[in-house]
């Protein structure tokens, strides 16, 4: 047995050849990034170094920001696709609306044509049945007095017809062509002009009228305007434009003058 036997040994354990590998391999990366001497030259020599470059990160990098970009541009395309979409629906809508309610409105205008022409008609053939009827009556009554309630009822008759200068009925008459209209229903054959009737019949007072007789504006022979007296300080007249056919109070438009023709 050796005299040393007993002592203890201070030696390390010794490592195994696989870590001895991994730590000089370890060593080796490390100092393969450090600069080195030149195994000769003088010992000032300048040192040669070798710089090995490390893999960047920039390519992914960038490739994520392209993609990062391309989606915002695609959110924003998408809500301006949204936004003209729905300007398109309001416009189309207000459109429609419009549309509609012109569409209503040309209904009802119409309606309302068709309602006035109806009642125009209607009215117009109740006129035209009680002129066929007093000109019945006239046709076989020589009696003065029954001749001038003709005449009256005549020209009742038209009240509310329109005036027109010129015109000569039925329904659109001047204040000459309604008188002479008015006496053709017995039989009197009066001139259609104003003038010429204010001299047709017999001159009578303003104090001494009669119903039927003629009233006449401006002077004989002259007049502007002729009308017939219905009774009661009262004539009947095709006044104006604005009027037609009326019955108007003397008071308000004294007349010029009278003639008489039944």
């Amino acid at each position: 047995m050796s005299h040393t036997a007993h002592i203890p040994s201070h030696r390390k354990p010794r490592r195994s050849a696989s870590k001895l590998a991994l730590r000089a391999g370890v060593a080796g990366g490390v100092l393969s990034t450090i600069a080195v001497a030149g195994a000769a030259g003088p010992a000032n020599a300048e040192p040669v170094t070798e710089t090995i470059e490390m893999p960047t990160l920039t390519s992914g990098l960038s490739s994520a920001v392209a993609k990062s970009a391309d989606a915002t541009q695609q959110a924003a395309l998408g809500y301006e696709l949204q936004a003209q979409e729905e300007t398109a629906r309001t416009t189309a809508e207000a459109a429609a609306k419009k549309s509609k309610d012109e569409a209503e409105r040309k209904a009802e205008a119409k309606r309302k044509a068709e309602e006035a022409a109806k009642e125009k008609a209607a009215e117009r053939a109740s006129r035209s049945s009680a002129r066929t009827t007093l000109s019945a009556a006239s046709s076989g009554s020589s009696n003065p007095s029954g001749s001038v309630g003709t005449v009256i009822a005549f020209l009742k008759a038209q009240l509310g017809d329109a005036y027109v200068l010129g015109a000569t009925g039925p329904n659109a008459w001047d204040c000459s062509s309604l008188v002479q209209a008015a006496y053709r229903q017995v039989g009197v054959d009066l001139p259609r002009v104003s003038q010429d009737q204010s001299v047709a019949g017999t001159p009578v007072s303003l104090d001494n009228l009669q119903v039927g007789d003629i009233l006449y504006w401006g002077g004989a022979g002259s007049a502007y305007h002729t009308g017939v007296y219905i009774g009661g300080g009262q004539y009947l007249d095709a006044a104006n434009p604005g009027k037609g056919v009326v019955i108007q109070d003397l008071s308000g438009y004294p007349a010029s003058g009278a003639v008489r023709v039944l």
